[in-house]
């Protein structure tokens, strides 16, 4: 789908990527760019200067919903699909791919592109629209060399590799070697995805292969919070794209050359190979070596080879490359085979990345066949082998199995010396002998294979016959083939390998192949060598020619020799370069940080649609019937009567569930023609008795006829659903999948089934599951679980675990363990909890080992393995095997009940089948009261937030308010939650340091106490100051010049205060006679921001609402409170000017010595009862005594912790304040205590 580029420059830069029906906007916000708290000291290579993560709005919604008049169109070649954002040198930049090609097609329906040209189109700047996008591929390729590969990455060393900011990105993903699908997932093989996928979902996709998953991943992060139909609109609008990296190949195979013939339709078939470089432990040869502590290893490739029949037959062999998965290193050197190996770990410290890295193959693969063709002669490479055996022996995968147990083991070693084997007179031929080597493990490990046969459907009522691809084989094991480099000699044993897997498939059909198709095959593989050489080495793969024509010849070597050349230079003066672009692409350099999204209308009502769920939806109690029962292959049961085991006298609300789910184990006869096919006609049988006995009893109690609703079968392995018709309407999403385990791939019975419904909006998910069996193979059934747990695939990555409801059933094999004689005794007397204590499941269970958070019923039935046919008797034959509830049921949910759980009286078999019996609580939604309901909360933001959108008209005045967007209260009268520039403690004019208030007025802190109010001391937190007076007369200061002089007020004086400018005036005698006075500002109320006064150049400055220092002792400094006035800030100095005229202003401009201010609560006191300071109440107490060295007491205390006085603007001897932790020295103050008070 075509993508057109739109972009909006003023008043804000936007980019829009438009489809036909929706539109996704992006838009840079310039406010949440700052330092969020996270500085990085080493941060180097991106110039980030320490900034936080770029934010950005997005916003995604239908095209008639979007005003995009503003925009225009900024590139002539429309887009494919977008592969992320990135910050480069602190602009953002959306990665659009304008520029791909069709390269293989796997099957109809399916199409590989491969990108040959990405445009970077800038959020935050617009100097780089007109660079680099004028033209499809926008640089020169004149530095290409013949091999494909960019000779200009080495560049001068003194240049960044980002001379333009994503020049050297542009080159990497325009390479050639990158590729994407709009059609299926082209991450995972065919085996882990099904074909039933309409779209593909970008968050269900394999991150070991998704190369642009760390650009990609802020917009898939918004799409998880999108409404499920938004989220499949944004999926098939195609914008968003996957991105692997390593090759893809379709070549068509004429009807004249392919192996299978289709009779009447001419149609070719076709040969794909696809392989995928892992992102992981990414990086150039020598740069990226060995394995990391997550146990990624370097030049990890996952290689397909698919062969597809227009009859619908699709054959699927997948097999792994990578390094030595130990830790070592190797540095470059100007001489081919000289660089130096080094070990960097012990052999202890490399096994838990060594087991984690195997660990993962196994779960990924099943069973593991390492293939290792370094060299015995050339030391270091010896070394390595030596190594790497050591660990694999060591490996978990191969404890507790006995000695004739080793066909069995999950982790096999074939060295062969590649070099010693093809250096006789047969070449490079010779090294098809390995197939002796290896031929066991591919017979076992098998081929993924699906056909495409006829089904049964019922739609509306009508049963229909559908075609859909039917998986009959599954690979369960993985060759693992490594050289030194996993280049040269690798790809040509993969090749070999790649062939044998063909061979054993087209025996299986009686076919063989021509050589043309054989050629078709060798050349496909020879491009693949090349392709993944050139990205790990910089050239072509050495041995191409014989790969691609079967000999060598010499242009052949000559082509070998320049290449090997080339790879010395490369890897010498250009892989440091190629390397650092590498690491910027997927987020490894140091400082960098993924772009932030929101969608503050879009986030908001997700959120309140969940809060208020309750209005549209409801919930409702339906039951559940499950029954498992192993067959032994019989059939003579379908004309039996299943009513004790599927219509079991229960309670009358659950005779006829809603659901019904059946789960068969050996429902064939096994044989080594069976397990290479699926015969669906013995499952089909069985669903027809089935639905015969539940149709029956649904007719006894007067309800609607059961309809099969899927089934699905792996060998003898078989899992059916059955719902009852009137409960269709509220079923959908129903799909299948299959998982095969078994013994390394060998036990073809063994496995798993499962069938996924969503009834209502409750996700149900039901297993039907055959483990390994073996008395003492418990380990390998818990690792059978786990391999379902993690392997068992649906449609979008969803797995087992990812559901609300999860039912296991089958034969899980589980044993008691317990003598034979004692089980059989225990049984005889009823005694199950004594059982039930050894039983082996219970055992794992409770350790922790299989099953985590699931739950079993209380086990009220005997045994149900293994008894003698026809009859209630154990085992009597010679084998005498342990009697065991092999056969068991287990749930998980918060929302399920089980009722019942018991085993039914059938014997025509050697298990006894069991059901059990669930209430399960559905929740179901009203779409249309839920749409409604979204469109009005739509609405109601948009309002709120105005045009502060992705597409909105937010003029120039952004203001701090945006990152209040999509904030809401947890509850109703909270504040918004803090961000880094905004605080809700500090909203309104709340003060930043807290205030404490004293006993009495009469209190005052202690300055003895330490100044850490948590340290420990004996002194009183307040001590009692009593106040003090002095006959003494003081002068006031001179005002400030051009302004009324100040009055001075006594708090002991009685006189009228109205008169207290004159009285101080007439009272006192000469200024030169006189010690100043000390004073002290009556603190008014603090003002809202709305009136705060201006500051000093006549602005108001935000930033003085949040600035509280505290007074410090050794500055001594006079906090001031600015006045609510307009007038400019001035400086109050003692000075004689004339008796003043106007009113004076209290807005001092401190001082660089004094420059805090502290806040009062008090409201202003208009006037203040004034004491004349010569008539002191004789009640009165002086520490001093006499009229010289009395001290006046001190005024009442207000809380505002406010000095007395000032050594810059006050001239006094140095005012205290009075949390200050020195006592104050009085004796050389005015001897009285005055309140300044603004003229009236």
């Amino acid at each position: 789908m075509s993508i057109r580029v739109l972009i909006k420059d003023y008043p804000h830069r936007a980019i829009a990527l438009a489809t036909p029906t929706h539109a996704l906007v992006l838009r840079h916000s310039s406010s949440a760019t700052e330092n969020n708290g996270n500085y990085n000291g080493s941060s180097t290579s991106l110039g980030s200067n320490g900034s936080g993560a770029a934010r950005c709005m997005v916003e995604f919604s239908g095209i008639q919903e979007v005003d995009l008049s503003d925009y225009r169109g900024l590139h002539s070649v429309n887009a494919h699909g977008t592969l992320g954002l990135i910050t480069v040198n602190n602009d953002v930049f959306l990665v659009l791919v304008n520029g791909a090609s069709k390269v293989a097609t796997v099957r109809p329906g399916e199409t590989v592109q491969r990108i040959h040209s990405v445009g970077f189109f800038c959020l935050t700047s617009s100097s780089y629209d007109a660079l680099l996008n004028d033209e499809v591929n926008p640089y020169p390729t004149d530095t290409i060399d013949d091999e494909g590969y960019e000779m200009g990455f080495g560049g001068r060393k003194e240049q960044s590799p980002l001379e333009h900011p994503c020049l050297a990105l542009k080159k990497l993903l325009s390479s050639g070697t990158f590729y994407y699908s709009s059609d299926f997932d082209l991450t995972r093989r065919i085996q882990h995805r099904t074909t039933d996928n309409a779209t593909v979902s970008i968050d269900s996709l394999d991150a070991g292969f998704l190369w642009n998953s760390y650009m990609i991943q802020p917009l898939v992060d918004f799409r998880s919070r999108l409404a499920p139909r938004d989220k499949e609109a944004l999926d098939s609008s195609g914008i968003l794209t996957s991105a692997i990296r390593g090759f893809a190949l379709t070549v068509t195979v004429p009807t004249s050359s392919a192996p299978i013939k289709i009779s009447g339709t001419g149609m070719p078939s076709s040969m794909t190979l696809i392989s995928r470089l892992s992102c992981r432990r990414a990086g150039t040869r020598f740069n990226s070596r060995g394995i990391d502590d997550d146990g990624n290893v370097a030049n990890y490739v996952e290689t397909e080879t698919i062969y597809w029949t227009p009859s619908g037959v699709c054959f699927s062999y997948v097999q792994v490359r990578g390094s030595v998965p130990i830790f070592w290193e190797q540095q470059p050197g100007l001489l081919p085979g000289q660089q130096k190996i080094t070990i960097t770990r012990s052999d202890e410290a490399t096994q838990p990345a060594f087991d984690k890295h195997f660990e993962n193959l196994e779960i990924s693969y099943g069973a593991i066949h390492v293939v290792n063709l370094l060299s015995n002669e050339k030391q270091q490479e010896v070394d390595l082998s030596q190594k790497y055996r050591k660990h694999i022996q060591n490996s978990p995968l191969n404890y507790g199995r006995e000695k004739s147990d080793r066909e069995h083991e999950l982790l096999k070693l074939t060295e062969y010396d590649f070099h010693a084997e093809t250096r006789g007179p047969g070449g490079y031929e010779a090294a098809s002998l390995i197939a002796r080597w290896i031929q066991n493990s591919a017979d076992s490990f098998g081929y993924y294979l699906s056909e495409e046969v006829d089904e049964r459907a019922r739609f509306g009522g009508e049963e229909r016959i559908i075609r859909r691809p039917m998986t009959i084989l599954q690979q369960e094991g993985i060759f693992r083939t490594n050289c030194l480099d996993c280049l040269d000699r690798t790809n040509l044993v993969q090749t070999i390998i790649s062939k044998m897997a063909l061979e054993v498939f087209l025996s299986h059909k009686s076919l063989r192949a021509s050589q043309d198709f054989w050629m078709r095959h060798s050349s496909m593989w020879a491009d693949n060598g090349d392709a993944l050489s050139r990205i790990y080495a910089g050239t072509g793969a050495l041995k191409s020619s014989f790969t691609r024509h079967g000999k060598m010849s010499l242009a052949g070597a000559l082509a070998d020799a320049r290449k090997s050349a080339t790879r010395m230079y490369i890897n010498n003066f250009a892989d440091k370069g190629r390397q650092n672009t590498i690491d910027m692409l997927l987020g490894r350099l140091m400082g960098q940080l993924p772009v932030h999204l929101y969608d503050p209308v879009n986030d908001f009502v997700i959120a309140e649609l969940q809060r208020r769920s309750a209005e549209f939806s409801d919930t409702e109690m339906i039951n559940i019937l499950v029954g498992t029962f192993n067959l032994n292959g019989k059939t003579n049961g379908v004309t039996a009567d299943l009513s004790p085991w599927l219509c079991p006298d229960v309670d009358p609300s659950q005779q006829c569930p809603e659901i019904v789910a059946v789960g068969f184990q050996e429902i064939v006869e096994l044989s080594p023609q069976q397990i290479m096919a699926t015969d669906p006609d013995r499952r089909e049988l069985w669903e027809r008795t089935v639905r015969k006995t539940l149709n029956r009893n649904a007719e006894k109690h007067g309800k609607e006829e059961y309809v099969i609703l899927r089934g699905g079968q792996l060998v003898g392995c078989s899992l059916s659903v059955f719902v009852r018709a009137d409960c269709l309407k509220h079923i959908k999403n129903v799909e299948g999948s299959l998982k095969k385990t078994g013994m390394s791939g060998m036990a073809g019975n063994k496995g798993a089934v499962a069938i996924r419904i969503e009834y209502g909006n409750t996700s149900i998910c039901l297993v039907t599951a055959h483990l390994a069996a073996g008395f003492a193979n418990y380990e390998e059934r818990n690792r059978d679980y786990k391999v379902i747990s993690h392997g068992l695939k649906f449609q979008r990555n969803r797995g087992i675990e990812d559901h609300d409801t999860v039912i296991w059933l089958g034969d899980f094999n589980y044993r008691i363990g317990l003598s034979n004689e004692k089980v059989q005794k225990l049984c005889h007397m009823g005694d199950l909890e004594s059982l039930y204590d050894n039983d082996q499941l219970n055992l794992q269970m409770v350790a922790g080992l299989t099953f985590p958070y699931y739950s079993e019923a209380r086990i009220t039935f005997p045994p149900t393995y293994k008894y003698d046919l026809n009859s209630d008797t154990y085992d009597t034959s010679e084998k005498a095997r342990i009697p065991a509830w092999c056969d068991r049921v287990l749930r998980k949910g918060d929302n399920i009940r089980q009722i019942h759980y018991d085993a039914a009286p059938l014997r025509f078999s050697d298990h006894r089948p069991v059901y059990a019996t669930f209430q399960v609580i559905v929740q179901r939604v009203d779409e249309k009261k839920k749409d409604a309901l979204k469109a009005e909360l739509f609405r109601q933001r948009r309002e709120v937030v105005g045009d502060t959108r992705a597409g909105g008209r937010l003029g120039d005045d952004e203001s701090d308010d945006e990152d209040l967007l999509g904030y809401e209260s947890v509850e109703p009268g909270l504040p918004p939650a803090s961000s880094d520039r905004r605080k809700w403690w500090l909203d309104n004019g709340l003060p930043a340091k807290a205030r404490i208030q004293p006993p009495s007025d009469h209190h005052i802190p202690n300055p003895q106490r330490p100044s850490n109010p948590f340290t420990p001391s004996p002194e009183p937190d307040w001590v009692d100051v009593q106040r003090m007076g002095s006959n003494r007369s003081k002068p006031e200061p001179p005002p400030t010049r051009g302004s009324q002089r100040a009055r001075t007020m006594d708090f002991n004086d009685t006189t009228d205060p109205r008169m207290s400018s004159t009285t101080s005036l007439q009272k006192s005698g000469p200024p030169s006679q006189q010690p100043p006075l000390a004073r002290k500002l009556i603190v008014p109320t603090f003002p809202t921001h709305a009136t705060q006064p201006p500051n000093f150049d006549g602005n108001r400055d935000a930033l003085d609402d949040l600035r509280r220092t505290t007074s410090n002792a050794s500055s001594r400094s006079l906090p001031t409170r600015p006045a609510q006035q307009t007038g400019p800030q001035v400086l109050r100095k003692p000075a004689p000017p004339p008796i003043p005229t106007k009113k004076p202003s209290l807005v001092s401009k401190p001082s660089a010595s004094h420059t805090s201010q502290q806040y009062s609560d008090e409201p202003r006191r208009s006037m203040v009862e004034r004491r004349p300071v010569g008539n002191a109440n004789a009640n009165t107490n002086y520490m001093d005594g006499g009229e010289d060295g009395a001290k006046p007491p001190l005024p009442p205390r207000t809380g505002t912790g406010l000095s007395a006085g000032s050594n810059g603007s006050r001239r006094g001897a140095g005012g205290r304040n009075l949390m200050d932790d020195e006592p104050e020295d009085l004796g050389s103050l005015g001897r009285g205590w005055e309140v300044l008070q603004p003229g009236r």
